[in-house]
C-alpha cells in the first residue's frame, strides 16, 4: 500500500534526485499536495457527512438555518492562515532553487570565469565564491549546442563543444547561458530543474549541481517547428578527472581541424591556372 501511494504520488509531483534544486521543487510541490490532499478529504468528507445526515425524510421539516456566523469566520481564517504558510514556505524555499550553491571539495576546478566573462545580475545567479563552470546553450532548429570555456581567442573563437549532450563534472556547480539562433525554444531536463526559454536576442539563466554520475534526458518544452519532436537533450556527469580529459580531447580535435583547414587554404591559395581560388 505504501509504495502504491508513493508511486501515485510520484506520477503527479515533479521530477528529482539530480540537483538541488530540482528536489527543492519537489519538496515544495509535495507540501502544497498534501496541505491541498488534507483540504479535498475535509471538505468532500463534510459535504458527504452532510448529504447523508441531513437528507431528506418523510415527515420531517428541516431545520431553517439562516447562517452561522461562526462557521464562515473560521473557514475564511483557516484558509487565509494556509495560503499565507505556503507563501512564507515557497519564499523561503525560493532563494535555494533559484541561488546556486558553491561547488563541492570533489568539484572540478576548471571554471569559467577565468578571463573575468561572468557576472552576477538579477537575472544570473552565480554561487557565493563567484565560480562556477559556465556552459552556454544555444537553441537551434532542432538541436542544443553547448559551448564550453576555453576559447583560443578573446572573441569565444576555438571554444570546446557539443551538440546534444552536455557534459559536465559530478559536485560542480553548472551555470547555463541559454539563448536562440532561430525560434524561441524550452531548455528542460527535469531531473534538475525548471524549464527555461531560449528566446532570439535574449539570454536566460539556470543553474545544476549533479553529485554523482549519470545520465538526464529532456528535450525542447515548447513547440518549435515540425523537428521539434526531435530536439533531444542529455546531460552525462562525469568524474571531474574524466571530464578535464574529455574536454581537452575537445580542445585537440579542434586544434587538428582547424590545422588541417590551414593546409587546406594553403593548398588553395598555391594553386595556378583553372584552379586558381582568389581571396576576396
Amino acid at each position: 500500500m505504501g509504495h502504491l501511494l508513493t508511486a501515485t504520488l510520484a506520477f503527479f509531483t515533479p521530477q528529482s534526485g539530480g540537483s538541488p534544486n530540482a528536489n527543492n521543487i519537489n519538496s515544495l510541490y509535495k507540501i502544497t499536495l498534501y496541505v491541498a490532499l488534507v483540504i479535498f478529504v475535509l471538505v468532500e468528507g463534510g459535504l458527504a457527512y452532510t448529504l447523508v445526515r441531513f437528507r431528506k425524510r418523510k415527515g420531517a421539516v428541516p431545520a431553517q438555518i439562516r447562517g452561522n456566523t461562526r462557521l464562515e469566520v473560521g473557514w475564511t481564517v483557516a484558509a487565509a492562515v494556509i495560503l499565507v504558510g505556503l507563501a512564507v514556505l515557497t519564499f523561503a524555499k525560493l532563494s535555494s532553487i533559484q541561488n546556486p550553491p558553491n561547488s563541492g571539495p570533489g568539484g572540478d576546478q576548471l571554471f569559467g570565469d577565468s578571463n573575468g566573462l561572468l557576472y552576477a545580475s538579477a537575472e544570473r545567479k552565480l554561487p557565493p565564491n563567484g565560480k562556477s563552470l559556465n556552459i552556454q546553450v544555444i537553441g537551434r532548429q532542432y538541436i542544443w549546442q553547448y559551448i564550453y570555456p576555453g576559447a583560443n581567442e578573446p572573441d569565444g573563437l576555438g571554444a570546446p563543444y557539443s551538440y546534444e549532450e552536455m557534459v559536465v563534472p559530478t559536485n560542480t556547480t553548472v551555470t547555463l547561458d541559454i539563448v536562440s539562433e532561430d525560434v524561441v525554444h524550452s531548455w528542460w531536463i527535469p531531473q534538475l530543474g525548471g524549464k527555461f526559454q531560449a528566446v532570439p536576442g535574449y539570454h536566460n539563466y539556470t543553474w545544476f549541481k549533479i553529485s554523482k554520475p549519470g545520465v538526464y534526458t529532456g528535450q525542447c518544452a515548447l513547440l518549435c517547428g515540425r523537428g521539434h519532436a526531435r530536439m533531444i537533450a542529455t546531460v552525462k556527469a562525469v568524474p571531474p578527472a574524466q571530464f578535464e580529459a574529455w574536454l581537452a580531447y575537445q580542445k585537440l580535435l579542434i586544434s587538428q581541424a582547424n590545422a588541417a583547414a590551414k593546409v587546406a587554404r594553403a593548398k588553395l591559395n598555391a594553386q595556378t591556372g583553372a584552379g586558381q581560388v582568389e581571396n576576396p
